[in-house]
């Protein structure tokens, strides 16, 4: 079964690539978008997905692995709401900014430039490994 691929972001002040480095891992709480939320319930585990920093830096700063699928999110009473769980597999060895992704050719048509209001995207892996190259970052 082929792998998917997301970009996830967060606020660095409120929780940051280093938090999330140091924690080994986290649920990805607090969406709540609908298109987001069904996001977080495509997703699989052994699915990667791009850290982002929004807001703050505006870029890609490392690499995610899905470790769990989407379960009840347990800082909501509505049951709408899921998480997934997250945790880090290695850092970007130079952060893309989201002027250099804007300034790509090839990804004008990522949902980070198209629904950039968005707090998780799905991503193609062309687009990933792309994004890695850019970031002169491999997966091994």
């Amino acid at each position: 079964m082929a792998r998917a691929h997301w970009i996830v972001k967060s606020e660095p002040f409120k929780y940051s690539w280093d938090d999330f480095v140091k924690d080994g891992s986290t649920y990805w709480d607090g969406v709540r978008n609908a298109e987001a939320r069904n996001n977080l319930r495509a997703m699989k585990k052994g699915d990667l997905a791009l850290y982002y920093h929004s807001n703050e830096g505006k870029e890609i700063v490392g690499i995610a692995r899905i470790t769990r699928e989407s379960y009840p999110d347990p800082t909501s009473d509505d049951e709408r709401w899921v998480v997934v769980d997250l945790e880090p597999v290695k850092p970007m060895r130079e952060p893309v900014t989201l002027a250099d992704i804007k300034a790509d050719p090839a990804l004008q048509e990522i949902a980070l430039v198209k629904r950039s209001r968005l707090s998780v995207l799905p991503l193609e892996k062309a687009a990933f490994d792309h994004i890695l190259k850019r970031g002169a970052t491999r997966l091994r």
